[in-house]
């Protein structure tokens, strides 16, 4: 007995992966950008914003944290002009988050992963709703 694959088998697991790895660069950038809302405003930070409080060492850290999501958008095809423009807000994020006190709140106003997140997600044409789990995987 043999079993043929069909081109759409095929081609189901690669949009069933994709979705895992958005799912994942949701996932952290929602850790790093927007876990913790303020109560009575709305606004949000995350561990990018509270790594940042360590001197020096802090923001590079998150910078470097922030890279997972930049390769795995290579890994998935995005192109190296938007990969350019998310090495671009992390350097910015990072660079202008090392000032000492005005660069901590810097890091509460500027989400540097969820911008990235959104230029992957503008890429292959989707919205953040469609990475919730209880819709079907886009095509």
């Amino acid at each position: 007995m043999t079993y043929e694959r069909t081109r759409s088998q095929y081609t189901d697991f690669r949009n069933m992966d994709r979705l895992a790895r958005l799912r994942r660069m949701r996932g952290l950038a929602r850790l790093m950008d927007t876990a913790l809302r303020i109560p009575g405003t709305r606004y949000s930070f995350g561990a990018d914003s509270i790594i940042g409080l360590v001197p020096v060492v802090g923001d590079f850290a998150g910078a470097a944290i922030s890279l997972y999501i930049v390769n795995e958008a290579r890994r998935l095809g995005v192109p190296s002009d938007k990969l350019l423009k998310m090495l671009a807000n992390i350097g910015f994020d990072a660079a202008a988050g090392s000032i000492p006190l005005v660069g901590d709140l810097f890091d509460v106003y500027f989400k540097s992963n969820r911008r990235n997140l959104d230029l992957i997600l503008q890429h292959f044409g989707l919205d953040h709703s469609d990475l919730d789990r209880r819709k079907s995987p886009p095509e």
